[in-house]
């Protein structure tokens, strides 16, 4: 401080007598404009008893002016009067909190751009700094302003390269704000290219101190705000395998092993699931696998944890459609849909673990467990068939099979105008409604890896729900379309679902994916590989409908999958796997058509047949170029198999 640092006390700034705000406001600026701090802090305070009646606040003009008039390096100085041995603790404190209530209001009251400026953005170190010693009201303000600061990318890489944040972290138990400062400056300043691995190393080095402070509670406020800001971050901003994976992932485990309230079940659910996504190889192994040292008689922890996300599933399922349009039905469906994730993990994890030449070390479940856990899953995957069924009918359909013209029906009520047979949610449509993604998915999985004829029957009555949402998924919120073709290509297995698709369908829509391949040169020009698991996907379901006893003749406009794939080029070397499996399929999608076809067909594609060796002897040389030997040996004998039924129909024809 220069001169008198001493408060003079802050009423005797009241702007008594003061009623004209014009003279209130000359008399502001010429004292924060003035040379010795006593007139400033004088100033300071008259401009803090102003602000906080309101009296400016519709005035930016004079909001501007008077933050102009305050000197940056007065307002740092009195930010680190704690530090200043010549002032009482009382004035010491008096003087930050005068400081921080003003910045904090100027941060409210400033326009968007002015908060980019280094004159507003320059104060982050200093009331960083503030927070060891500050009052608990101080705190909050100054973890409010700073969060708001974090919210622009200049504000959040300022936060970014100060050089200690262990105030931030040792306050961040008492505070969850902390922690969303943390979180925003990480995903915002991410958001600037060469910023990335200064984010990445930031990551790196704040959440072990964070795991170190938290690790005496339960760290629910941790896990929540790890598990939020995960999913929303760039991949390239986080490393490949942190070293904090293993002990977040341990605490994670410690919290699921205690008896779990809805603040932790929510926080490790949303966590595992990010996580899961987030590091996909070894991820699963830490979470899943059993426990070693865990007492032989205690139930595996895989067990544990996948039995209570199903409880919180099935226990959800009754309640959820009264909630529609209630204010927590899209927190209630996030959670929903993450604990689906988690259990999609979870199944695929189980199925490579069973595989005994891929098994997962240190994982075994008790064959009695594991036949309990099965029964709970597929008892769980029963029950979201039935609200999948309740919620699309609810919100689209009005009921099970009833003709679309039937729905276009409206009436008014005291909500709005609504479809009459429906009771939609205001707010949340069903094709933008995450829960529904997510069950569908890990119904596709699970009907797809447990032969539970049953449930494969039951998932053939969401028939229409799944074709709509296919078609939907171009210019819906969300992508059905991975899910619904899992799902179809087991469900198509029985006779309901061959039914159901080849009546709802309405023909073979689907087939337009392969209408962009055959108009390149050059697959991986036309379709991205994401484009090309699709189609590959496509395919294998159509083929289910084909190879289907139920199905005897081909429907006329099936065939167009024949010339289609005769005019497809094939890919230019090095050719990718996947493509080259897709083309594969393709053809033998075509050579099923031609076999199951009558004669008369047969003869009008007889130039097909030509075209379609012709393609199989390209893919033959390209498949010798593959890398992956199990993946060449594999395509060359179903090329083969392909030549020998062409071969088969040119002798029949």
């Amino acid at each position: 401080m220069a001169e008198d640092t001493r408060s003079p006390g802050i009423a005797s700034a009241e702007p008594s007598g003061l009623t004209d705000l014009s003279a209130t406001f000359e008399k502001m600026q010429e004292l924060l404009k003035a040379k010795d701090d006593t007139s400033r802090f004088v100033g300071l305070a008259l401009l803090k008893s102003v602000l906080d009646n309101g009296q400016l606040v519709q005035d930016p003009v004079r909001i501007h002016a008077l933050w102009e008039a305050l000197s940056p390096k007065f307002l740092d100085r009195l930010l680190r009067a704690q530090q200043n041995e010549n002032v009482s603790k009382t004035e010491a404190r008096d003087m930050v909190d005068l400081a921080v209530a003003v910045l904090h209001t100027f941060t409210i009251l400033l326009p968007e751009n002015s908060l980019r400026d280094k004159r507003v953005i320059g104060r982050i170190n200093p009331l960083l700094k503030a927070l060891v010693q500050s009052s608990p009201e101080t705190t909050e303000l100054i973890l409010q302003t700073i969060l708001t600061l974090a919210s622009h990318s200049e504000g959040a890489l300022e936060i970014l390269h100060v050089e200690d944040s262990s105030p931030l972290v040792e306050i961040a138990t008492q505070y969850s704000r902390a922690l969303d400062i943390f979180s925003y400056t990480w995903m915002n300043a991410s958001t600037i290219s060469n910023e990335v691995a200064s984010v990445r190393e930031n990551i790196d080095k704040v959440i072990p101190a964070l795991l170190l402070v938290f690790r005496q509670t339960d760290a629910v406020t941790l896990l929540e705000c790890i598990g939020n800001f995960l999913p929303k971050i760039l991949p390239e901003a986080i490393s490949p395998n942190p070293n904090w994976l293993v002990p977040l992932v341990s605490s994670l485990r410690k919290l699921v092993s205690r008896k779990p309230t809805a603040a932790s079940r929510a926080a490790y659910t949303r966590l595992a699931a990010a996580l899961l996504q987030a590091f996909p190889v070894q991820c699963p192994i830490l979470l899943f696998k059993d426990d070693i040292s865990a007492n032989a008689d205690s139930k595996p922890f895989s067990y544990l944890f996948v039995n209570l996300l199903l409880i919180d599933l099935r226990s959800s399922f009754p309640s959820l459609l009264a909630q529609l349009n209630s204010a927590d039905y899209s927190s209630i469906s996030q959670q929903l849909a993450t604990a689906f994730d988690v259990l999609s993990s979870f199944i695929g994890f189980l199925v490579r673990s069973l595989d005994d030449e891929i098994g997962v070390p240190s994982f075994s479940m008790p064959p009695d467990l594991l036949l309990k856990l099965r029964k709970d899953i597929a008892e769980t995957m029963s029950l979201t068939i039935e609200y999948l069924r309740d919620r699309w009918d609810a919100s689209i359909a009005g009921a099970s099979g009833l003709h679309p013209s039937a729905r276009s029906g409206t009436a008014a009520t005291s909500e709005g105008t609504r479809l009459t047979l429906t009771w939609e949610s205001m707010k949340d449509d069903v094709t933008a409604d995450p829960l529904v993604l997510a069950g569908i998915r890990a119904l596709a999985i699970w009907i797809r890896e447990d032969e539970n004829e049953n449930l494969r029957s039951e998932s053939a009555g969401l028939m229409d729900m799944f074709i709509e949402l296919y078609k939907a998924s171009s210019i819906g919120a969300l992508d059905f379309r991975y899910a619904v073709l899992l799902a179809l290509e087991v469900i198509l297995a029985s006779e309901d679902g061959t039914e159901g698709f080849l009546g709802k369908m309405g023909g073979w829509l689907s087939l337009k994916i392969f209408n962009r391949f055959s108009k390149s040169s050059s697959i991986r020009d036309a379709a991205p590989l994401a484009q090309a698991a699709r189609g590959l996907e496509i395919v294998r379901v159509l083929l289910a409908v084909v190879d289907h006893p139920s199905t005897s003749l081909p429907q006329e406009n099936w065939m167009e999958a024949i010339k289609v794939t005769a005019s497809m080029k094939p890919c230019a070397t090095p050719a990718p796997s996947l493509v080259l499996e897709l083309q594969i399929a393709a053809l033998q999608l075509s050579t099923a058509l031609l076999s199951k076809a009558a004669g008369g067909v047969q003869k009008r594609h007889v130039t097909s047949i030509s075209a379609l060796s012709g393609l199989v002897s390209q893919l033959k040389f390209l498949t010798k170029g593959l890398s992956n030997e199990t993946d060449k040996v594999e395509f060359a004998d179903l090329l083969e198999d392909v030549s020998l039924e062409l071969d088969n129909l040119r002798v029949a024809r």
